[in-house]
């Protein structure tokens, strides 16, 4: 991604660690638990490859297409999975900035990126209201869950709901970061 080496850095911990979480949460003992942290997975993974800064590795040029197949194929598993939920449409949404993110990579000369500008201003922008408002959103919602949690027994890692919607909600922190250095 474009930026700072400092910034990109801080976005790669911020979303490795999201995804280690995420697969930790796969342990978890509910289906739709573990499924949605196997997406969530992939994802911060995905965005811990792309946020390292071009100064330290440049990916070879195949690279971009490859994670515009894996997150379009990941976007029609979260496609078929919306039948089950409307929950699901987030992840593809998710899938579907991950794939433009990943197209407009490709297409940008070499000597295009740290300078910003790149893709389409509209569906950038789209996209960033979209993840600002799933931000703030997930915020609200994470105040009242944090609260009320307190009084229950012990829950293990995979299956307390404040840290799942607080995994979200640094995923959702860090598309913005990333739309905003595209």
């Amino acid at each position: 991604m474009h930026g700072p080496a400092s910034s990109g850095w801080l976005l790669v911990a911020l979303c490795a660690v999201t995804g280690a979480y995420c697969l930790a949460r796969m342990r978890s003992g509910a289906e739709g638990q573990r499924s949605a942290a196997g997406g969530e997975a992939l994802m911060g993974f995905g965005m811990a490859a792309m946020a390292v800064p071009a100064a330290v590795f440049t990916p070879p040029s195949w690279a971009w297409p490859v994670y515009a197949a894996v997150f379009g194929a990941a976007g029609v598993h979260a496609l078929w999975a919306a039948r089950a939920g409307a929950h699901h449409l987030h992840h593809l949404v998710g899938a579907a900035a991950m794939v433009y993110m990943s197209l407009v990579m490709a297409g940008s000369p070499a000597h295009a990126h740290g300078r910003g500008g790149s893709g389409i201003p509209l569906l950038t922008g789209a996209l960033l209201l979209y993840f600002a408002g799933y931000v703030l959103l997930t915020g609200v919602r994470l105040v009242p869950v944090a609260a009320v949690v307190g009084g229950g027994g012990p829950a293990g890692w995979g299956d307390r709901p404040e840290l799942a919607r607080a995994c979200r909600l640094s995923m959702g922190i860090a598309m913005v970061a990333m739309l905003l250095t595209l």
